[in-house]
């Protein structure tokens, strides 16, 4: 044989083994790691979970949420939107979860001269008396939410102890601003009313 001959020879053994077939799939591997990555997914799930049932239980303290007047008087304002959620007020990252406050859902909003009515369709309804309103202001985000610069209807109101920051944003924009005016007009009167007596 000839070293070409022995070359050629060679190279035909790589070529043959070169086109063995590839190893069959190891099923068993495959879905082992599926069950292990669906476990971790559902234990990251019932942690984050935990947490926020944890954090309802530190704000305990906070008292039940008033609910609106058989006769709150003549409809000042109303609006349709998105309930965001409630911070502490000043902190809005610090999340209010406890009596259904960290619930995001549609709301409609009522403005009268005895307060702040919010209905949310699936969610806890809650009602903030005029006497509790303390600021409201155009923002862009609370709670994980962010919006553009004057997105966002932020109403500052006061409850047991605390003060709160809810954020709402209407089906319609512009009408935010006439929102904040006329809180904060029916607040300044509140407090004018308040030091004369």
């Amino acid at each position: 044989m000839t070293p070409a001959t022995v070359l050629a020879a060679g190279l035909a053994a790589g070529l043959a083994a070169e086109r063995k077939s590839a190893d069959v799939t190891d099923w068993t591997a495959r879905i082992g790691w599926l069950v292990g990555l669906a476990l971790f997914v559902a234990l990251v799930y019932w942690l984050m979970r935990e947490g926020w049932k944890w954090r309802g239980t530190l704000q305990g303290d906070l008292p039940e949420l008033p609910a609106a007047p058989r006769e709150p008087g003549p409809v000042k304002l109303s609006m349709t939107g998105r309930y965001h959620g409630s911070t502490t007020a000043g902190q809005w990252l610090d999340r209010i979860v406890a009596h259904g406050l960290g619930t995001r859902s549609r709301v409609e909003l009522t403005l009268t001269d005895a307060g702040l009515d919010v209905v949310r369709p699936g969610a806890t309804d809650f009602f903030v008396p005029a006497d509790a309103l303390r600021e409201a202001r155009l923002d862009k985000g609370i709670a994980g939410k962010v919006l553009t610069e004057g997105g966002l209807l932020v109403v500052t109101w006061a409850h047991g102890e605390r003060l709160i920051d809810s954020g709402f944003r209407s089906d319609r924009a512009a009408e935010q601003t006439e929102w904040v005016d006329l809180i904060n007009s029916m607040i300044e009167t509140t407090t004018t009313e308040g030091a004369e007596r």
